[in-house]
């Protein structure tokens, strides 16, 4: 399970010559401004994800006002949280081709129209569009952002970084949720949508304070994880980022030749503009239209050929076996989280247990621990001596353990302990980041972890509708659990899986020689 950082996939390209000049490492990398990103990441968390956690209170109001059935109300919820995820591939575009910083700012104004267009709903179906569609995927383009600048940033405590930022979901469900309560109460929830859409504004702050690097402090940071890779052992599997490695980087030689000929259209659109100081103003004014929108088509074709390639291309993620191994992961793991906040309170309702849980919910339970998770997770993973693959494997099967025993349970404390088990070992969402960049590297960690949110929000989407309906057959809401873990463990063993068929590749093809 472990493997030296050499192995990992980062693009650190040919530096034999590079590798002998001493590099001052950058004070931002790990520290300085990198953690004003981390308090932007966990802002985010907190009005995104925080608020997402806290839409029953607005799913009570919309029953009362439109009288729709409790299916058809559910999906204005699922539709938002489902799409902030699901959208995660084609935001690795927007990212591409205008920076982390400008998708951030312009997907907060985006959610924050859909907040407020929500206020004039008139149905349901008007709610699809606005709240489900508008702010989710304005959610998205500040969710990516947000977490893709932690990768950038950090290199030694990645899985801190990612810890502490995505423990303002926890936060954000207890705030948010007191926080719309309060609205909807004092000021209806109509306006209450309204006063919600003006605070997620503050995305927009959130997303200017990602400040880029400078490709000299992209480079310093390469070279930094590289010098301190000796000393350190490895978080991730070191086959499975060799395809990426090998194959993960466009062709220089078409790049530079673009980039010649961008070079030259735009030397002589300068060229033209100085010649033409004697000319009418309005002249000058086109030529100056002209080289914005050279530069301009320069930008989003760079960038479009870096997410195609991602993709679709030679150096396309899909190449990566364990990469694929992980979406196939990701497709089954969100669901089985996201269950049981939907069932327990029924469950406490048919083991008669309603008046304890009233004092202390369970799913409050969830919530607590599962902040603490993410921290301490976190920090394990970043001892020198543990493997983050080793953790995040470990918290996956203590998670598919309670999953499925969790049916079992019939007293308040033992539902409680596996419970605060769940919330525990769930905390291992912030170490897939992190578990992400090493497969991958940092050049591919947008349009990779688009992916994986994708198929995250996929689960989401389809997984409660999918118990719902298992109930619907069975009369039992034991069998959700059940099907879920089952399906839950299937992802996990396509995890195990595919290391030991990237392992036993090499030492075949060695064999082969040696007969040879």
């Amino acid at each position: 399970m472990y493997a030296s950082r050499e192995d990992i996939g980062y693009d650190f390209g040919d530096d034999s010559k590079a590798g002998s000049k001493p590099i001052k490492p950058n004070p931002n990398i790990d520290g300085g401004w990198a953690w004003m990103i981390v308090l932007s990441s966990f802002l985010v968390h907190i009005l995104i994800m925080g608020s997402q956690m806290a839409l029953g209170i607005l799913n009570m109001e919309w029953l009362e006002e439109f009288n729709q059935s409790r299916g058809l109300t559910a999906w204005v919820s699922s539709l938002s949280m489902g799409i902030t995820l699901i959208v995660g591939p084609f935001i690795g575009l927007f990212i591409s081709m205008c920076g982390c910083r400008k998708t951030a700012i312009i997907g907060g104004i985006l959610n924050a129209l859909g907040w407020i267009l929500s206020a004039y709903a008139s149905n349901v179906h008007y709610l699809f569009l606005t709240f489900g569609v508008t702010a989710g995927v304005g959610s998205g383009m500040v969710y990516l952002p947000a977490v893709v600048m932690v990768g950038q940033y950090f290199q030694k405590r990645r899985a801190l970084a990612q810890g502490l930022s995505t423990t303002g979901t926890g936060f954000g469900a207890f705030l948010m949720t007191a926080l719309l309560k309060y609205l909807c109460t004092e000021f209806g929830w109509r306006n209450a949508m309204f006063i919600q859409g003006a605070v997620s504004l503050n995305l927009c702050v959130c997303g200017a304070l990602m400040r880029p690097l400078s490709p000299k402090d992209i480079v310093s940071e390469k070279y930094v994880a590289r010098s301190n890779s000796e000393d350190n052992q490895a978080k991730a599997l070191s086959h499975s980022a060799e395809t990426i490695k090998s194959n993960g980087v466009l062709s220089e030689e078409p790049e530079k030749k673009e980039e010649a000929t961008n070079e030259e259209v735009l030397d002589s659109v300068q060229h033209i503009e100085i010649g033409g100081k004697s000319r009418s103003g309005r002249n000058m004014y086109g030529l100056r239209i002209l080289k914005t929108v050279s530069q301009l088509t320069v930008t989003v074709r760079k960038g479009f050929a870096i997410w195609y390639s991602s993709y679709f291309g030679a150096a396309s993620l899909f190449t990566n076996r364990v990469f694929v191994a992980f979406i196939i992961w990701a497709l089954f793991a969100y669901s089985s989280f996201v269950i049981p906040f939907i069932h327990l309170p029924e469950i406490v309702k048919q083991y008669n247990l309603p008046s304890q849980n009233n004092i202390f919910p369970l799913t409050s339970i969830i919530a607590i621990v599962h902040i603490f998770g993410k921290v301490i997770l976190g920090i394990i993973s970043d001892l020198p001596c543990i493997s983050t693959w080793n953790v995040f494997l470990m918290a996956n099967f203590t998670l598919v353990t309670c999953i499925l025993t969790l049916p079992l349970m019939q007293t308040y404390v033992s539902l409680a302990v596996v419970c605060a088990l769940i919330g525990f070992s769930s905390g291992y969402f912030s170490l897939m980041p992190v578990v992400t960049e090493d497969l991958v590297g940092t050049k591919h960690l947008a349009n990779a972890y688009g992916i994986i949110i994708c198929a995250n929000g996929i689960s989401a989407l389809l997984g409660p509708p999918f118990a719902g309906w298992i109930y619907d057959i069975t009369h039992k809401y034991d069998f959700s659990f059940y099907i879920s873990g089952l399906l839950y463990m299937v992802g996990i063993i396509f995890l195990l899986i595919q290391p030991c068929i990237q392992k036993k590749q090499p030492r075949e093809k060695s064999t082969e020689e040696a007969q040879v």
